[in-house]
């Protein structure tokens, strides 16, 4: 059997794709790492979470906060920029593939875990398809939180807020992500 071309190609783009998921999540992590040092914990508690040495978690905070120094982050739920409304789809995503077997989304939330989908209109779309599907088909299964707090999503999309956010895109989809979760497992 020989390789051909669209063989080799696809399986070159999935090793491109697992590079480009590495890169943005060593970003991400920096990113986090100044944000949780700003919301004022220590760096060794950071090095702990991280699994770094403190001199690392301190490099990384130096290095960043010289660059660009920011406001204090606001973690309420009824935020209306699309990285925070994007976060909260996909942690309701994530929490509709957690309950319900057979979830149409969970491919989808799959994907972008592992950096196979990035947060693009079209994507969104999808997922947001994915999501009205599966709070149609498992209706009975999901609790009434779920839908109403996709409402408030949809809406928040379909009429985004231009608002100059103090943290990049993928921090605060990150952070919208795990409070929604955490809002849907009643935690807060």
């Amino acid at each position: 059997m020989t390789l051909t071309e669209e063989q080799a190609g696809r399986m070159i783009a999935d090793m491109n794709d697992v590079i480009r998921a590495g890169d943005d999540m060593r970003r991400l992590r920096a990113e986090m790492i100044v944000t949780l040092a700003g919301l004022g914990w220590t760096q060794d508690r950071i090095a702990q979470l991280t699994g770094m040495s403190q001199p690392a978690v301190s490099k990384h905070v130096t290095k960043l906060r010289a660059a660009e120094p920011r406001p204090p982050l606001d973690l309420t739920l009824d935020q209306h920029d699309v990285p925070w409304l994007e976060g909260r789809l996909w942690g309701l995503a994530e929490h509709i593939a957690e309950t319900c077997d057979g979830a149409r989304c969970a491919r989808h939330v799959h994907a972008v875990a592992r950096g196979r989908k990035r947060f693009t209109p079209q994507h969104v779309d999808e997922l947001r398809r994915l999501v009205e599907e599966d709070l149609r088909l498992h209706r009975e299964r999901l609790p009434a939180g779920c839908r109403a707090a996709y409402d408030r999503i949809s809406r928040g999309l379909d009429l985004p807020a231009r608002v100059t956010a103090p943290a990049p895109a993928s921090v605060r989809r990150a952070l919208a992500r795990e409070v929604q979760r955490s809002r849907l497992r009643g935690e807060s």
